[in-house]
């Protein structure tokens, strides 16, 4: 089934967007994993694989559609040097995803393509449930410093 031109080149922008917060995500989750936040590590290794659905997702609809998945174009990545800057990345990363599936969402809409809103729809909670959980854990360091926040991130920590 041959989709909308704007619509594919739109997916294939998210695409790109998915694509490079795996390789963010797997960067930080990994840092964190070298120092010893275990908890950080498998919380943002377990939204890289949110991610790597994502991705499969929209090459699996631009595939549907008749387009070329594009998967060699990555944004800039931007790697945090310390946990409040990977989860303030992360987040701005996040919100600026919501704001993209929004966009696309409506234009989805304009273009009478159902099944790709509700794809992207799908795609946009689970974006705003990484935004959420950005939030909380700011506000777990604001409310308990950042020495106590990272205590709790440890592999000794009780869960």
């Amino acid at each position: 089934m041959k989709g909308n031109e704007k619509l594919l080149a739109v997916l294939n922008q998210l695409l790109a967007d998915e694509l490079t917060a795996i390789n963010q995500y797997m960067v930080h989750s990994e840092m964190c994993d070298n120092w010893g936040y275990d908890k950080l590590h498998k919380a943002i290794e377990g939204q890289a694989k949110d991610e790597m659905h994502h991705a499969e997702w929209l090459i699996q609809r631009i595939l549907f559609l008749e387009g070329t998945p594009i998967v060699s174009k990555l944004n800039p990545i931007k790697v945090g040097t310390t946990v409040l800057e990977i989860i303030t990345g992360d987040q701005e990363a996040e919100l600026s995803a919501v704001r993209a599936y929004n966009d696309a969402i409506a234009l989805g809409h304009e273009v009478g393509d159902q099944a790709s809103v509700d794809l992207l729809t799908r795609i946009l909670k689970m974006e705003e449930d990484h935004v959420d959980w950005a939030e909380m854990q700011r506000a777990q360091i604001e409310q308990m410093g950042l020495e106590n926040y990272l205590t709790n991130q440890t592999r000794g920590a009780t869960d």
